[in-house]
């Protein structure tokens, strides 16, 4: 049987964090981050047909860190999309001007900094530094993972950047911690920016309890307080790579439903929010 979509038929959907692992055609090198097993393949066609199943209309796909600085999965996959797709990629600190222009002709529009299962210190160094206002030069975003509790050294060299960041996977906080959690107090003052989106993803990968996951409800009301629907975007993060169970895409798109029973914040999240910051048409 075909999972089917549970979204509000009239509501158009953006998933912004979805991973394109194709060793088939991309061979990993197998020497950096989490190399995906046999079993965690996640083609061009095998999410365009995800997409269609549960009319996702537009997506932002995420360089996974088992490519490394090989962005040529995720960028065949924006090639074939017809400008449906966009791109957030891993490239090494000292990439060329060209290269970056390059990047952003194919629909790039951000930089990923992995600090969890790639690159812990990748926001610690000088030439860190001259990325992030490269980025903001370009108008692109600084993807962030990284574990809440990290937030109290990151967020000195985000403000003195200016540059926008995107922060994966609620900021990734522990809820054993609840949310008063160092770090996590962090995320929500940087609201007051105006310059950090939240993506309302990964939930199967930070909470404690089966699913509906509903230890992460206090976090998700606490981000939905600060940032509000207009900072807040949603991914299923899919292929659901480095887990022993994995979630059905329904799941992913339930939870946000669950969080966010209001239809015209809901839509804002699925929808108005990606569309305005990432220019979907």
């Amino acid at each position: 049987m075909v999972e089917s979509s549970p979204a509000d038929k009239d509501i158009p959907i953006a998933d912004c964090h979805f991973h394109i692992v194709d060793p088939a055609r991309f061979p990993l090198p197998g020497n950096c981050g989490y190399t995906p097993g046999p079993d965690e393949t996640g083609t061009a066609g095998d999410f365009m047909a995800c997409m269609r199943i549960h009319k996702v209309t537009h997506g932002l796909a995420v360089q996974p860190s088992g490519y490394g600085y090989d962005n040529s999965a995720m960028l065949d996959a924006m090639a074939q999309s017809q400008g449906r797709i966009k791109g957030i990629a891993v490239v090494p600190q000292d990439i060329s001007e060209q290269d970056l222009s390059r990047l952003t002709d194919s629909g790039v529009v951000g930089i990923r900094f992995n600090l969890v299962n790639f690159d812990a210190g990748g926001l610690d160094t000088t030439r860190a530094v001259r990325l992030l206002e490269q980025i903001r030069e370009l108008g692109w975003y600084a993807q962030i993972q990284s574990k809440a509790n990290d937030f109290p050294r990151l967020v000195s060299i985000l403000t003195k950047t200016r540059v926008k960041v995107l922060l994966d996977h609620l900021a990734r906080p522990d809820p054993k911690l609840g949310v008063e959690q160092p770090g996590f107090d962090q995320v929500l003052r940087l609201a007051d920016s105006g310059r950090v989106t939240v993506k309302l993803s990964g939930a199967f990968r930070e909470s404690d309890v089966a699913y509906p996951h509903a230890d992460l409800d206090p976090f998700v009301g606490k981000l939905l307080a600060a940032y509000t629907p207009d900072n807040l975007i949603w991914g299923s993060d899919w292929p659901f790579l480095n887990l022993s169970e994995k979630p059905s895409y329904r799941q992913t798109m339930e939870c946000l439903q669950r969080w966010i029973p209001e239809k015209t914040q809901r839509r804002a999240v699925f929808w108005d929010t990606p569309a305005r910051i990432f220019n979907f048409g």
